[in-house]
């Protein structure tokens, strides 16, 4: 565990410095060129990026160390920091910064390239969990990897303006660029002990007792090549499938995650537009900073109280919870509401997130579950962008003209009341009736019952084998 730890206050200082150089060259540029078309291109060229080499990278997870892997991908995000710092040194002029400026280009890319390589300690990082926590703390563990991430939320959403606004890009850029080399000096110190057995690609998986039900169906593995280990090393969509239909109900579990973050596509689109309806510019930043400390307080809590016997129930009881959320929170345009509403959905996201990590880890051999993280990130990062898109066209073109109009002296317009956005309301609401929907179906569903089951009878306890 001393291991874990230190692993995750390194993870902790990357992610802090990334995203804060990401959030910043996002910042800067919009203010520079005035170009939201620009900003656009950037942020879903990087939303895009981090989707499609997240299966990539969970292939390189699985077939070199993790140290190894943490390592080379903390390098080449300094490399690309530093190549950075020598454009806008020897090429950038920012009296003359344009859409058409190669120089602009050349230096976000960069920076927005070094972002995503970090991504690669993300992925590493969910199978060190298996590899250094013993199963019965891996719960735990992962509400300390929510309170990392909610951390790094906190601090880069707040600061990266800040720092714009009275430092300037410039020396945002050397404060990143001489963090991310202490951090790197820092992981040299860190030692992530890997038994040779994990690093030959055996399984170091305790066998699993068939799980019987009342009617006598079995809860065993589904085939899988023995040979994984041996698919392509690049984009291994195939060995990664091929893992997943191998465990019964996991299948439905990442199509039910992919579901979840198309509706989270609502949050995206929507809660800064709404936001902004109801508070100042300067006071919307405060209270969405003041809602991520909830991302914290959730960590916290799971690291402490764990997720309980089933994680799977959990994560389909956590959805009931943020579908509620979504039903209520903006009923009536009440500033305190929305707050409370998005701070109560920042404490249970923690909760979701560990539950699916957690059940990975367990039910996915170690050899074979970067691929897996790696697909499933793939799926949740790809999902959510695309319906935010299309939530937003929705909204903007159908549901907010209907709520100013003739939709106001329907049921649903007296239910949600008077107001400037009731039409991105009925949004929320919509989502929230869906989600409540699709969740009680999955309590009800065969792959439910699988998985629950398949869970209980696996075990890998990988750092309990070591200590042996």
């Amino acid at each position: 565990m001393q291991h874990f730890h230190k692993v995750l206050v390194n993870t902790l200082i990357f992610n802090v410095v990334t995203g804060f150089l990401a959030y910043s060259l996002l910042f800067w540029v919009y203010l520079e060129t005035r170009n939201v078309a620009l900003a656009g291109i950037l942020n879903a060229g990087y939303m895009g990026a981090l989707a499609v080499t997240s299966i990539f990278f969970g292939s390189i997870v699985d077939h070199n160390r993790k140290k190894t892997v943490m390592m080379a991908s903390s390098c080449m995000t300094l490399v690309l920091f530093a190549l950075a710092g020598v454009v806008w040194v020897l090429w950038m002029d920012s009296a003359t910064i344009s859409l058409d400026s190669p120089a602009l280009w050349v230096f976000s890319i960069l920076i927005l390239i070094g972002s995503i390589v970090e991504h690669l300690r993300n992925i590493a990082l969910s199978t060190v969990v298996t590899l250094l926590v013993p199963e019965d703390r891996r719960d735990k563990a992962n509400g300390l990897v929510g309170v990392v991430h909610g951390m790094s939320f906190l601090v880069t959403s707040m600061m990266a303006g800040m720092a714009i606004g009275f430092f300037g890009m410039e020396t945002t850029l050397w404060v990143c660029l001489v963090l991310t080399l202490l951090a790197v000096l820092h992981l040299i110190t860190v030692e992530i002990p890997e038994p040779e057995i994990v690093t030959q690609h055996a399984d170091a998986t305790v066998p699993i007792a068939p799980a019987p039900s009342a009617d006598g169906e079995v809860f065993t593995p589904n085939p899988v090549p023995s040979d994984l280990h041996t698919v392509s090393r690049g984009l291994d969509i195939r060995g990664s499938l091929a893992i997943i239909r191998g465990v019964p109900g996991l299948l439905a579990l990442i199509l039910f995650t992919c579901f979840n973050n198309l509706v989270g596509g609502v949050y995206t689109a929507l809660m800064d537009p709404y936001g902004l309806e109801l508070f100042s510019p300067q006071v919307w930043g405060v209270m969405l900073g003041l809602t991520g400390l909830g991302f914290i307080v959730g960590g916290m809590i799971i690291a402490r109280v764990g997720l309980g016997s089933n994680p799977v129930r959990t994560l389909l009881l956590v959805n009931v919870g943020i579908a509620i959320i979504g039903i209520v929170f903006t009923i009536r345009e009440w500033g305190w509401l929305f707050v409370a509403g998005i701070f109560v959905f920042m404490l249970i996201t923690p909760a979701a997130e560990a539950t699916e990590q957690t059940i990975l880890q367990r039910v996915v051999p170690f050899r074979q579950q970067g691929r897996v993280f790696g697909l499933a990130m793939a799926v949740e990062m790809g999902a959510n962008p695309l319906s935010a898109v299309i939530v937003a066209v929705v909204a903007q073109a159908y549901l907010i003209p209907w709520m100013d109009g003739p939709g106001a002296d329907t049921a649903l317009g007296v239910l949600l009341g008077d107001g400037t956005a009731r039409g991105m309301a009925l949004m929320f609401m919509l989502s929230g009736v869906i989600t409540l929907i699709v969740v009680l179906l999955a309590f009800a569903s065969r792959p439910y019952r699988q998985l629950s089951r398949y869970y209980a009878s696996s075990s890998q306890d990988i750092a309990g084998q070591t200590a042996q």
